[in-house]
């Protein structure tokens, strides 16, 4: 299998000094939306994460909300979204045969609507989470995003050991190089996604984390509004305080055999390639 890293929604909040951990206070940041393309054998392009779509930069302010838009400064540094960068490698949006989400917040999933034929591989309780959000959900999932109808495949937290994870599952017409691994917290149903390229694990861990700092403990302390987001946005602060502890022993355990990386953080986007 051959894996690309892309950035599928290159996003600026305010203040870069807060998000990034250096520049001016009042500085844009930069956060990416860290998606893989993967191309198999037999089964077609997978996407791990679709970033934003088309639709959304045609429209952010109606389809993202107009708070949310104007906060992240879409649209200020441009980007492909994820159809952009399947048809710039010379292929069809029809040859992305499968999803897979490590939720279906609304920077996540945003493309799905650009490969309506796709089997979309997702938690079972992210999948309920979206389409029947609670007040504290409301403002993070977006109806339109799957109002095409998507072929939902959703999957229970059950499976086998992986890495010192209880329960981490293949996935129905996925190779065993593709694992789901449960890891709720940030959502209800949070997965990161493991993919096997090369001889070597990749963990894209999405928003099990927000900054290498987590995984890479002399890279730093994590920027203080970074965060402080992500306390604000966990369904379950105590769940990723523990996931933060599993992956950071994850990379130091078992570096040797898997990356461990996260959705937004630029820094390493840029180090796989992307």
């Amino acid at each position: 299998m051959r894996v690309h890293h892309i950035d599928c929604a290159t996003m600026c909040p305010p203040s870069r000094r807060l998000i990034n951990g250096n520049g001016g206070l009042f500085e844009r940041s930069r956060m990416v939306a860290h998606c893989l393309l993967v191309e198999t054998d037999a089964h077609g392009l997978v996407l791990v994460d679709t970033g934003l779509g088309e639709a959304d930069l045609r429209d952010p302010a109606g389809r993202l909300g107009g708070a949310f838009a104007s906060l992240m400064g879409i649209g200020k540094i441009p980007f492909k979204t994820a159809a952009q960068h399947v048809v710039a490698l010379g292929h069809q949006l029809a040859d992305v045969r499968h999803i897979i989400p490590t939720h279906l917040d609304l920077d996540h999933a945003g493309g799905l609507g650009d490969f309506p034929d796709a089997t979309v591989h997702i938690h079972q309780r992210e999948h309920d989470a979206a389409l029947s959000p609670t007040w504290r959900e409301r403002e993070r999932y977006r109806a339109c995003h799957w109002a095409h109808g998507p072929r939902w495949a959703p999957y229970e937290a059950t499976g086998e050991p992986w890495m010192g994870f209880a329960a981490v599952r293949d996935l129905a017409g996925l190779p065993p190089e593709v694992l789901a691994v449960p890891l709720p917290g940030h959502t209800r149903g949070h997965a990161c996604v493991a993919v096997k390229a090369g001889g070597r694990w990749l963990l894209h861990a999405g928003d099990a984390f927000f900054h290498r700092h987590t995984v890479e403990p002399g890279a730093g302390a994590a920027p203080a509004g970074l965060r402080a987001f992500e306390a604000l946005v966990a369904m379950d602060r105590a769940a990723v305080r523990a996931n933060h502890t599993r992956l950071r022993e994850l990379a130091r355990d078992r570096g040797g055999e898997v990356t461990v990386f996260c959705a937004h953080d630029p820094v390493q986007l840029a180090r796989l390639g992307g």
